[in-house]
Order: C-alpha cells, then structure tokens, then sequence
C-alpha cells in the first residue's frame, strides 16, 4: 500500500527544521535568507504574502529548483536558507523535504501563513492576475 500523507509529513517533519513565526521574522531581514511562499497564485490575490517573499508554486518546484531543467530559476542557485512557507504548513514541509532533497538548505514555517497573519506580522498585497 502506498504511504499516506499522514506517514510523509511525519518523515518530512523528521528530518527538516521548523521555524516559529517569530524565527521566520527575524530570519527574513537576513539577506541570506530567502521566504519562499509556494502557495497558488489565487490564495496570494485573496490573502497576500510575506514581504518580500519569493512565489514559486509548488507545481513547478522541481523544475525550478534543478539547474539541469529548462524552468530552473537562478534564485533557486544563490546558496542562502530558503523558509518555505504555504497556508498552514504542511504543503511547505514537504517542500521544504524535496528542497533538501535536492541540495538546498531549506526550512519550513511552522504553522504557515496562517500563523504568520494571526500573529500580527506584516502582510504584503499580491498583484491580481489580469
């Protein structure tokens, strides 16, 4: 039988670091630090995003992380700490999983951007998709 979500967020949360809202905050001024947002485009028109955060949808991650593909993303190559983050945490600690996978120092933010907000951080506006 094929593992459940259940048991891959178990083995991603095993073997990645977690950030509190209040380490991602003070992270994120860093300039080694980089806040990828990985959510879909529509929940970052409705909710906004992370000052300054890179978007990189998690459908296209693999692709923009690997220097051999022809989507990859040069922002992805910069050697900083990446702090993945999605709405409540999960998506993003599997991202962050595959990001280290893949070579990257990755974390994941605990709690999402749903935590973020509740927290009182600032909030920055997506541009709306014409």
């Amino acid at each position: 039988m094929a593992q459940g979500y259940k048991q891959m967020l178990a083995d991603a949360d095993a073997v990645v670091q977690s950030v509190s809202v209040d380490q991602a905050a003070a992270m994120k001024t860093n300039p080694q630090v980089i806040m990828v947002d990985i959510r879909d485009p529509r929940e970052l028109e409705r909710e906004g995003m992370i000052p300054q955060a890179f978007h990189a949808p998690r459908g296209m991650l693999e692709f923009w992380i690997d220097p051999e593909s022809p989507y990859h993303k040069s922002r992805f190559a910069e050697g900083k700490t990446y702090v993945f983050y999605c709405a409540s945490g999960w998506r993003s600690l599997l991202a962050a999983r595959l990001a280290q996978d893949m070579g990257l120092e990755a974390r994941s933010l605990r709690g999402g951007f749903g935590e973020w907000r509740k927290s009182g951080q600032p909030v920055a506006e997506y541009p709306a998709r014409r």
